[in-house]
């Protein structure tokens, strides 16, 4: 099985190809081929054979500490995805819904510390949930529309992402711990075709503290994704998954590939691929797809 390496460079930081072939040849790397997958920004180099560990980290050391850009290493065979599902939550969108929520009942250092604490694996994410919506009681439904609208932005590169792939005959799922109500619009503004979230009780025009069962949590993702795979006859080789979150570990690793999202150190070290520099239409390049095929 061939491996492909793909170097990611944000625009004003330097491609640095010369510097990674020579890593590559000082290890006895064998090259197949290489070239410009887009000029200055994405450069793939398919090797011989798969990529020993102990060079892929290397490799990833000297991006991420000297170089500055992202690394993507996968098998060449099927690096064009059929399916993407992801996380929405600093992910999809720059921002945790639910923090913001809790800016407005003036309790969001609160709220941010559990949610930080819970992304990063350290708290159940389910009591963690429970106990932030509970601080949301009796704020007014209006409350989430003029979230959406005054506090909720798109990651750059998201909706090129997604709607290139789904040009190109790929499903799209969007699938998060947050709530239904930020997921249904985020999903229609990106161009995902599915999602999925939790949902926030009502009564009365009033939040009730509390959400409703059962809860979308780490392993309902990874079951989405399986479930998914099922549905749509792919394999979840097939499968490009995006998180930032202890929550999105299990979807991650079980993906064909699985990318940690300017993500929490403990998924960042569980997941095959990371990008933490570029935006996510540079997820497109990893699949060997240049700009003039792109979409949005």
């Amino acid at each position: 099985m061939h491996h492909v390496v793909t170097l990611l460079a944000p625009s004003n930081t330097p491609c640095p190809v010369e510097e990674a072939l020579n890593l590559l040849g000082e290890h006895g790397v064998g090259i197949a081929r290489a070239g410009w997958v887009e000029k200055l920004l994405a450069y793939d180099m398919v090797l011989d054979a798969p990529l020993r560990e102990d060079v892929r980290g290397e490799l990833l050391h000297d991006a991420q500490d000297h170089w500055h850009i992202d690394v993507i290493v996968q098998p060449l065979e099927g690096r064009e995805k059929k399916l993407i599902i992801s996380d929405m939550d600093s992910t999809m969108i720059c921002e945790e819904c639910i923090d913001e929520l809790a800016d407005m009942v003036g309790k969001k250092t609160e709220v941010a510390a559990i949610t930080e604490r819970a992304m990063r694996g350290e708290l159940d994410f389910a009591e963690a949930l429970r106990a932030r919506v509970s601080m949301l009681k009796g704020l007014p439904e209006g409350v989430l529309q003029r979230v959406l609208d005054e506090r909720i932005t798109l990651s750059k590169g998201a909706r090129a992402l997604v709607q290139t792939m789904n040009a190109r005959g790929a499903h799209s799922v969007l699938v998060s711990g947050g709530f239904t109500f930020f997921t249904s619009a985020v999903a229609e503004k990106i161009g995902f075709a599915d999602q999925a979230g939790n949902v926030l009780e009502i009564q009365n025009g009033l939040l009730t503290g509390e959400v409703r069962t059962p809860i979308l949590d780490k392993f309902s993702k990874e079951k989405t994704l399986r479930e998914t795979c099922a549905a749509r006859g792919v394999s979840p080789h097939d499968v490009l998954a995006l998180g930032d979150g202890a929550n999105d570990i299990p979807m991650l690793q079980a993906a064909g590939l699985g990318v940690a999202y300017r993500a929490k150190e403990a998924v960042r070290a569980s997941a095959q691929a990371q990008l933490n520099y570029c935006d996510l239409s540079y997820l497109l390049y990893a699949q060997g797809i240049a700009k003039a095929q792109w979409v949005a």
